[in-house]
């Protein structure tokens, strides 16, 4: 298991280096990366990118619900994008993206809806394919993180609210905008 790493830790906003040796480390790495994937809680992660855990190279992880198998995917790159774009997290009443490496901050995100992926596997196999949905925007939050940009960054390109967890005065927990000078 990694530790996460968090804002403001400069790993998160630096361009990834393309993995270039698949041996027992990057095995050893996507193994832990796994096992951290997987103990998220709150919010309970469906995407784990490298520089994540503090490693820039150009690796994630995804998982988008309890049934899916943990997909890895090494030196990611979208080669095609839909016209379509979503109104933040499709397939989800609430629509805000959030990450593990910002804690408690949420916000709106438009997506490309449907992308096409080149990538390779744990072994160095190249392989494409067509993701849409909830999928989609997994691969793009994820994809930004290896190119050293974090969602935050996309809420307020896009002119959109970014969200922080608060309590009220029975213990339950609220999004509150975060405003911005």
């Amino acid at each position: 298991m990694k530790s996460i790493v968090h804002v403001p830790h400069p790993i998160l906003t630096k361009p990834a280096e393309p993995v270039t040796v698949f041996d027992a480390k990057l095995l050893r790495l996507i193994t832990d990366m796994k096992t951290t994937l997987l103990a998220t809680t709150n919010p309970k992660g469906v995407g784990l990118a490298a520089p994540q855990v503090g490693v820039g190279i150009r690796l994630f992880l995804t998982k988008p619900n309890d049934r899916s198998a943990i997909r890895v995917f090494i030196n990611p790159e979208i080669t095609k994008k839909s016209d379509a774009v979503t109104d933040g997290i499709p397939e989800r009443s609430n629509k805000l993206e959030g990450c593990l490496s910002i804690p408690n901050v949420w916000g709106k995100v438009h997506r490309t809806s449907t992308l096409t992926l080149r990538y390779q596997d744990e072994k160095g196999m190249s392989h494409q394919a067509a993701f849409g949905g909830f999928f989609a925007t997994i691969i793009q939050h994820e994809t930004d993180h290896i190119n050293g940009t974090l969602f935050t960054q996309r809420v307020l390109e896009q002119k959109e609210k970014l969200f922080q967890v608060t309590t009220d005065e029975n213990g339950e927990e609220l999004l509150e905008e975060i405003k911005l000078q």
